[in-house]
């Protein structure tokens, strides 16, 4: 995104589906231009017990439809009675992009989650709308998804799938000045949304 505006920007996010989950995988650098602004930027943003959604653009606007997005889901939820599912949140950001496409939201976001199974969609920041078994944004998506494509394979376990998305984004941080400073990962299955300790994260 555009320096100039001194929003906080550039990064890498990865979004892996297995067939019993959805890993999410963030670095946790924000920057400013070629001034690194934050070190520890939460880019892994939980919406609820079953789904989060990773951020790559302006940090300000991806705060704000986090915000906006979590309380959609709520108020749907307290008034309906019943769960929101992973397709009806991605569709509802797809639509609230959408409506601010002539003055757009400055963000890339995907967003994970388990209903009945697995989901993971990507959004762009006019509101397009696809659901993928891995995909990645930011600065840093060419390289990470390059060392995606040369490991992915159908029946990939979730252990493996955090091993991906740990060298996906490490990968990213070593040639991507925008992304770095450490990295995020996130699980989510049957048993909801948890992060990966960061221990089993370390890079060996």
């Amino acid at each position: 995104m555009e320096a100039t505006k001194a929003k906080k920007t550039g990064t890498t996010t990865v979004g892996i589906k297995t067939k019993d989950a959805v890993v999410l995988g963030a670095d946790m650098r924000a920057t400013m231009g070629y001034f690194i602004a934050n070190k520890e930027t939460e880019k892994i943003n939980k919406l609820n017990d079953r789904m989060a959604l990773t951020m790559a653009g302006s940090v300000g606007d991806a705060q704000r439809l986090v915000r906006w997005l979590r309380s959609e889901i709520e108020t749907y939820e307290l008034e309906s009675g019943k769960k929101m599912e992973v397709r009806e949140a991605a569709t509802l950001l797809s639509n609230i992009l959408s409506a601010y496409k002539y003055m757009p939201f400055w963000v890339q976001i995907l967003i994970g989650g388990y209903d009945n199974k697995p989901h993971l969609f990507s959004i762009d920041m006019i509101g397009g709308l696809t659901e993928e078994n891995y995909t990645a944004t930011g600065s840093g998506t060419t390289l990470a998804l390059g060392v995606i494509e040369s490991h992915y394979k159908e029946g990939l376990t979730t252990k493996e799938a955090i091993e991906l998305a740990k060298k996906a984004v490490f990968t990213a941080t070593k040639r991507d000045a925008a992304s770095g400073d450490g990295i995020r990962v996130a699980i989510i299955d049957k048993d909801g949304f948890r992060f990966v300790e960061r221990e089993v994260l370390a890079i060996k």
